[in-house]
Order: structure tokens, then sequence, then C-alpha cells
């Protein structure tokens, strides 16, 4: 038996081109964060190893690349944000202000 999911268009998306409705399906999902077991890994086309977090609609697979700004985005997502964009619209998802903490510095010279 074939699963749902089997015929499914995939695709892959980076904080960049991430927009509010994927946005809105992955604070939907995982709304307290994702957690390590949630985090798929795999070998992109140019064999580098990419590690994302899946969301599913009717008809697309997105897995949507792990990094601290997305971390920071689906934390502080408020939709009322994005309500004058389209929910298709990679514009509207802007990087997040992130601070370093003298910690943090450490850790990358280390």
């Amino acid at each position: 038996m074939k699963n749902r999911n089997d015929n499914l268009k995939r695709v892959i998306v980076d904080f960049k081109k991430l927009t509010p409705e994927i946005l809105a399906l992955l604070v939907e999902k995982y709304p307290d964060g994702y957690d390590e077991d949630q985090i798929v890994s795999f070998r992109n086309a140019k064999n580098e190893i990419i590690e994302a977090v899946e969301v599913t609609t009717s008809d697309t697979k997105y897995l949507v690349k792990v990094s601290t700004k997305l971390a920071v985005t689906m934390e502080n997502y408020d939709e009322d944000d994005y309500e004058d964009f389209d929910d298709s619209d990679p514009e509207a998802v802007q990087d997040p202000d992130i601070e370093l903490t003298d910690e943090d510095v450490e850790d990358d010279i280390d």
C-alpha cells in the first residue's frame, strides 16, 4: 500500500526563501520549537549533508533547513507581523536580530 506522502512534491527551503505560509505551518507543527529527533538529515545534489524539519501541505512536503535564524524566528513568531504580506512572499520573513553573548563568541574561537 502506497503512503499518501509518496506523491508529494518535495521542496527544500532555505531561510532566505522562507514564506509566511511555511513559517506558520512550522510554528503550528512545532509550537515549542523542534527537537533533535524531529530533524531529518539527507544529502543534497552537491552531496552536502543537510539538516531540516519537515512540514506538509496537501500537495507539497517542505524540508526547511535548520538554522539559528529559523529557531529565533519561530520563537518570536507573531502572525500579525505578516498580515501586510502575501503568504507566498519570501521577502516578508526578515533575518532576526541575533545578539551574540561573550560565551557564543568564545565558542566560535575555540
